[in-house]
């Protein structure tokens, strides 16, 4: 009996690194170089707001989409600031992530549907 073989491709892939680039305000998922998606960030008094994510569409479907939030949001978190997620893949991320509705002003939470 023949056992399966591992797929060496899968198992050399590496997940991307994610990177705050503070220059064009945003936060950058990265691999080999090469940008694979960005939320980008401006700050606003004592929040961040996210008005928007994009991930290349060569790579959409794998998750990235979801690390790039979290990451920005334990980010926005880890400051002490409030978060105005304008952009609606951030906003349907903390509904599905009840942990980070506390980031946004409870007045405006209605607003994002939160």
């Amino acid at each position: 009996m023949l056992k399966p073989q591992p797929d060496s491709a899968w198992q050399s892939k590496t997940m991307p690194e994610v990177r705050k680039n503070e220059a064009q305000q945003r936060y950058e998922l990265v691999e080999g170089g090469e940008v694979l998606g960005f939320a980008e960030f401006r700050p606003v008094g004592d929040a961040i707001m996210l008005p928007h994510t994009e991930i290349s569409p060569a790579h959409e479907g794998e998750g990235l989409g979801s690390q790039l939030a979290k990451y920005a949001l334990d980010d926005v978190q880890a400051q002490g600031k409030m978060v105005i997620p304008m952009c609606p893949f951030i906003a349907g991320y903390i509904r599905k992530h009840p942990e980070y509705v506390e980031l946004i002003h409870p007045q405006q939470r209605g607003v994002f549907q939160l």
